[in-house]
């Protein structure tokens, strides 16, 4: 059964960086969607970013790109989101999620399409 961890959360002052880790097991398949969400308090659960295991391309929510990026280690069946110049509205917990089988596409935000998720990593931006 797959499986995966969040890791790499914590608290950060505004403008402070960090590095979220996804550890997962292996995927079936070369070609998934490992999507990233997150959940801020008291909000739905909402679309960051997602990359296609297959071929790496990538996908944003228009928001943030350009403060956090998405990538992959796929020899050690891990996957990032980097985010920097972090503000208070990021703070939520965060999870990755895999489509399994399937390309990233226009639809990759939709989170009903991931097959499974993480337990999450919580993220808290404050001064």
């Amino acid at each position: 059964q797959v499986q995966l961890v969040e890791s790499g959360g914590g608290s950060v002052q505004p403008g402070g960086s960090l590095r979220l880790s996804c550890s997962h097991s292996k995927f079936p398949s070369t070609s998934n969607c490992v999507g990233w969400f997150r959940q801020p308090p008291g909000k739905e659960r909402e679309p960051v970013a997602a990359i296609g295991t297959g071929g790496s391309s990538t996908f944003y929510i228009d928001a943030l790109m350009g403060r956090f990026t998405v990538s992959q280690d796929s020899a050690k069946s891990m996957v990032f989101l980097q985010m920097t110049t972090l503000q208070i509205d990021d703070t939520a917990k965060y999870y990755c999620g895999v489509d399994l089988g399937q390309k990233c596409d226009s639809y990759w935000s939709r989170w009903l399409r991931y097959n499974v998720f993480g337990q999450g990593t919580q993220v808290t931006v404050s001064s």
